[in-house]
C-alpha cells in the first residue's frame, strides 16, 4: 500500500504528517514508524504524526517519536500539525482547537511563517539537586550550564536520561546557558527521549526552560515574553491570562509518498 505525507519542521525539530482520517494505519507499527524515522533508511525525522478524526475538535494529533512508539505532546510538531490541517481546509474557526494525548490545544496564526499554540504546562516546579523538573505535557529536566556552545549534549543528557530516577520512563533533558542570553534570548540545547539524541529545538522543553527562568533568573522572573535560541532557530513563550503560548516557525519542505 502507498500513504501520502507531507514533511515539515519547527525551528528545525522535523516530522513526517500524515492524513489518518481514514484509519490506513494502525498505531501498532512501531518498525515501520521507526524506519520512516531513519535518517539513513527512511524519510527521516524526529517524529511521525497522525491527523486523525475527533468528535469534539477540528482533529487529534496522535504523536510517536523517532524509535517509533506512541509518544507524549509535542510542541513543535503541534504547530506543524495545525498548518498541515489548514492545508486540509480544517481550520474553520480561530483560534483553531485540536485534541491530543494531553488534552485541548489552540493554535493561533501570527503570520505567514509562525503560529502560536497553548501548552498544558503545569504550574509547579520540582528542584532536584542543582537542578529542575518540569511537566509541559511532556516532562522535561532543565539544568544550567557552562560552555553551552561545546558541550557534548549526546553524552551528558544520556547521563540524566538514563539515570535511575527516569531510567524507566525516560526525560527530556534541555541545557541552558549559564550565561544566560544572547541578544536578550535564552540559550538552549536539548536531549530528546524517544529520539534518544540532541534535537535541534524541542516546544515542551522550550516552554519548561521559559517557566524556570521566570521563577529563577532575576532579569526573567514574572516577564510575560521569553525569548529562546534554539540550535535550529529561534522561540518564544508568552504568558497570557489565557495560557502558556509557544511560537515559533513553521515549514513545509516537502510531500512525498510512502510504500507499507
Amino acid at each position: 500500500m502507498k500513504i501520502n505525507f507531507s514533511k515539515y519542521h519547527g525551528a528545525g525539530n522535523d516530522f513526517i504528517i500524515i492524513d489518518n482520517r481514514e484509519e490506513v494505519l494502525s498505531h501498532d507499527n512501531e518498525i515501520l514508524f521507526k524506519s520512516w524515522c531513519s535518517r539513513s533508511y527512511g524519510v527521516g525525522a524526529d517524529g511521525i504524526i497522525l491527523l486523525e478524526n475527533h468528535n469534539q475538535y477540528s482533529f487529534e494529533m496522535v504523536y510517536f517519536n523517532a524509535d517509533g512508539n506512541l509518544g507524549s505532546m509535542c510542541g513543535n510538531g503541534g504547530r506543524c500539525v495545525a498548518d498541515f490541517a489548514d492545508k486540509l481546509g480544517l481550520w474553520k474557526e480561530d483560534p483553531l482547537r485540536f485534541y491530543a494525548m494531553d488534552g485541548e490545544h489552540r493554535v493561533q496564526r501570527v503570520d505567514s511563517q509562525n503560529l502560536s499554540l497553548t501548552l498544558l504546562a503545569m504550574e509547579n516546579i520540582e528542584a532536584f539537586k542543582n537542578d529542575f523538573i518540569v511537566e509541559t505535557g511532556s516532562p522535561h529536566y532543565v539544568k544550567f550550564v557552562e560552555n553551552l556552545e561545546n558541550l557534548n549534549v549526546f553524552e551528558e543528557g544520556r547521563k540524566i536520561r538514563y539515570s535511575e530516577p527516569f531510567k524507566k520512563k525516560g526525560i527530556n533533558v534541555n541545557f541552558v546557558s549559564k550565561n544566560h542570553t544572547e541578544n536578550g534570548a535564552l540559550k538552549m540545547r536539548t536531549y530528546e527521549r524517544g529520539v534518544e539524541n540532541e534535537t535541534n529545538a524541542c516546544g515542551t522543553g522550550t516552554v519548561a526552560v521559559a517557566m524556570v527562568a521566570r521563577k529563577v533568573i532575576e532579569n526573567f522572573k514574572n516577564k510575560s515574553v521569553i525569548p529562546i535560541q534554539a540550535a535550529g532557530g529561534n522561540l518564544s513563550v508568552h504568558f497570557e491570562n489565557d495560557g502558556i503560548w509557544l511560537t515559533g516557525p513553521v515549514k513545509k519542505v516537502y510531500t512525498g509518498e510512502l510504500t507499507f
